[in-house]
């Protein structure tokens, strides 16, 4: 008989099943939810799921179970019921089923959806929802997720205790809010990526996964917006490092293929004909995505777009990329103009300002607008840029 298949490094191929972080990041939130499903409380539940998951990446391997979920949510039950047993006023649960999962025990659909709307629960703050989304729902440990955000271990650690304390006793029982789910894995793709982890793809799968459990076209035109945004990841900075613009950078490096997929699932989700801002915002980057040159892009249809996404959100952000649309549109008198009547204490309105009087010949309120804007980012990459630019336009001068 021929030996075990070992890797590269010389590891048994069984140990490389134990340690695969796909197969923790499947396995967790479908234990979490098959405990909360038999009556644990959502804290208690997670807690006893890492518990368990300790144990197995130690027994498993010498000898990896054929079914790696019923033997995680056995284990699992186990310590929930020992965690029952030390508590006397919890002494009435011990009493529930005492019997171990069936082999083939698996989470339902409605158990896991109802997962990423505990976790996006409106009594959390927006820091926490997403920590925990991605513990919970993602799999992923406190280190993962310590090392996306740069912060120490110990600290991520205590936002997602405080964040689980706020849902002691919560089950899977009552109604969620799909809408801030929504918001919860935007904001998760937002942080984009640092450290070891990707926050980007991480929140992509996770809308994929939620897309697959619901119907609802705003699950769509999220996943949509997030395909379209990150085809173009690659050109966003120079070999530097440094921020590339979206008008400069270099087509060619775009993800055809994500971008393909994104305009699938964003005219599926607009079929059903409930526009909501996520399938608006992902229409606007369908166009920008759709021209191969900068000078092809579809202005008047990205301004038309503008219109409907600021009557559903009436945001003084979508307001203020509004301005710079018709500016591109109708010329940047017109931008100016709209932009005049955007709140100018909005994020990047003195950058959107310094664009439209460069493009409108005023280099030199441009330069000091520039200038200005550098000293209101909020990161470094972002603040360099807007020096570069000021920086460019005083050799006109």
């Amino acid at each position: 008989m021929a030996g075990a298949a070992t890797s590269h490094d010389g590891r048994n191929r069984s140990d490389l099943r134990v340690v695969d972080d796909q197969l923790v990041r499947d396995l967790v939130p479908a234990a979490i939810s098959a405990l909360c499903r038999r009556g644990a409380d959502f804290a208690s539940a997670e807690d006893a799921v890492q518990d368990g998951l300790i144990k197995a990446l130690e027994a498993w391997r010498d000898s990896p179970p054929d079914d790696p979920l019923a033997w995680l949510i056995t284990a699992s039950w186990r310590r929930f019921l020992d965690q029952v047993r030390s508590t006397d006023a919890r002494r009435a649960r011990e009493l529930r089923a005492t019997e171990q999962p069936e082999p083939s025990t698996a989470p339902g659909t409605d158990d896991s959806l109802q997962l990423y709307f505990l976790c996006a629960n409106p009594k959390l703050t927006n820091s926490s929802a997403v920590a925990l989304t991605l513990r919970a729902v993602g799999g992923l440990t406190t280190q993962q997720i310590a090392d996306a955000y740069l912060v120490p271990e110990t600290t991520m650690a205590q936002r997602i205790s405080r964040a689980k304390r706020q849902l002691r006793d919560t089950r899977l029982d009552s109604p969620g809010d799909l809408a801030t789910v929504l918001r919860v894995l935007y904001l998760v793709f937002n942080e984009g990526y640092g450290g070891s982890l990707d926050l980007s793809a991480e929140a992509i799968r996770l809308t994929r996964q939620l897309a697959s459990l619901t119907t609802e076209p705003e699950v769509r035109g999220l996943l949509a917006l997030m395909l379209l945004h990150h085809a173009r990841r690659a050109s966003r900075t120079d070999q530097q490092g440094r921020l590339v613009p979206l008008r400069e950078q270099d087509r060619t490096r775009w993800d055809t293929e994500l971008i393909t997929e994104g305009i699938a699932i964003l005219q599926h989700a607009l079929a059903a004909d409930r526009l909501g801002e996520y399938q608006a915002q992902a229409a606007i980057a369908a166009l920008h995505a759709d021209a191969q040159r900068v000078e092809e892009t579809d202005w008047v249809q990205i301004v038309s777009w503008y219109d409907e996404l600021l009557a559903i959100t009436n945001s003084p952000v979508v307001q203020l990329n509004r301005a710079i649309a018709l500016g591109e549109a109708d010329g940047a008198h017109v931008g100016l103009a709209a932009l005049a009547e955007v709140d100018p204490t909005v994020p990047r309105h003195t950058a959107a300002a310094a664009y439209l009087h460069e493009k409108a010949g005023d280099l030199a309120q441009s330069a000091a607008l520039y200038t200005e804007a550098a000293s209101r980012a909020t990161n470094t990459k972002e603040r360099d840029h807007l020096l570069r630019e000021a920086a460019r336009l005083r050799e006109f001068l």
